[in-house]
């Protein structure tokens, strides 16, 4: 083969993939549903804000600790207002076990939600990573 049609294969090949990419683009629909938490002690739901349906927040569904005082079931751990740049941004997220709210960017990968909670700047936050849930385990009373 040519070095001239080597190259046009190879140019060809790289659109390709830059397009399978593109389609398969994450959308402001992929962060919604049931989430498990990393260390696996809850269940989240994210979906509309009852109060601003544009807005996507995030409800822990059910808690390892259901029951005891150290119970999370019902508490709203995000809120965030705006879908841009594949991420939902421009609002909150809330840790129950420190009772603090950071700034909070999620990202949704393949079949992981990437929850980054931060004071001032995106870079020097931590990620929590959390993965599909079927289904909600027996626990939680709400």
């Amino acid at each position: 083969m040519p070095n001239n049609t080597r190259r046009i294969a190879a140019a060809l090949t790289l659109l390709g993939l830059c397009a399978a990419t593109s389609a398969a683009a994450q959308s402001a629909q992929d962060a919604r549903g049931l989430w498990l938490s990393a260390d696996q002690a809850a269940v989240i739901e994210f979906k509309s804000c009852a109060d601003k349906p544009e807005s996507l927040c995030g409800t822990i569904v059910w808690d390892k600790d259901a029951g005891t005082p150290a119970d999370s079931c019902g508490v709203t751990i995000a809120k965030l207002a705006q879908y841009e740049d594949e991420a939902w941004r421009n609002g909150w997220v809330f840790d129950p076990r420190s009772g603090k709210y950071y700034k909070g960017v999620l990202r949704v990968k393949d079949d992981t939600l990437l929850v980054r909670a931060f004071i001032g700047t995106e870079l020097l936050g931590e990620t929590e990573q959390m993965t599909r849930a079927a289904a909600i385990p027996a626990g939680c009373k709400h």
